[in-house]
């Protein structure tokens, strides 16, 4: 698996293009926000001759979904949202990733995670050293409480991209974020 990270939008959103040895590209949010953005991803997408198949939104606050009419349009993908917790098998790929729901800084997060490749995309549930705000519109300080719980279950070695910031790992997060 090859991983690009996108900072977009004036909040540095993390948008991720995961992609396989056969060129199909997942894409986790979507942040891009301005033109000079959506160009620098589709250049991206483009010189690395990827096939987006699925676009995964961890939840729906304005900066992870302010690019999705653009994805729409350019690559005819419809965007997966808060989709059932249990595996999500991508049609014709060999692509199974497991959906968490992770509620607590919006009632509709979800983390995804592909175990086989040790790779957890939290939105903004788990951040380095740190979590998701709770005091927007849905957010909620107990459920999120009560979502990272199932997070520190995950093998130590889980690397961890969160929707803002750099990436870290379960066994970072266990001994250094205050929340866990």
């Amino acid at each position: 698996m090859t991983l690009k990270t996108f900072y977009f939008n004036p909040y540095r959103e993390c948008t991720y293009v995961l992609s396989n040895e056969t060129g199909q590209a997942v894409i986790i949010d979507a942040g891009m926000y301005d033109t000079k953005e959506q160009e620098r991803f589709v250049d991206y997408i483009t010189k690395q001759n990827l096939c987006p198949i699925a676009l995964l939104i961890t939840h729906t606050h304005p900066d992870h979904v302010c690019g999705i009419e653009f994805l729409q349009q350019t690559y005819n993908l419809t965007p997966i949202i808060q989709p059932n917790e249990g595996l999500l098998t991508l049609p014709q790929t060999d692509w199974h990733i497991e959906v968490i729901a992770t509620p607590g800084h919006k009632e509709d997060c979800v983390c995804y995670h592909l175990s086989a490749d040790k790779m957890l995309f939290t939105g903004d549930t788990l951040f380095q050293e740190s979590i998701g705000r709770t005091d927007l519109p849905g957010g909620d300080m107990a459920t999120l409480i009560q979502s990272l719980k199932k997070l520190v279950l995950l093998p130590e070695d889980t690397q961890v991209y969160p929707g803002h910031g750099y990436p870290t790992t379960i066994a970072h997060e266990k001994m250094y974020n205050p929340y866990l």
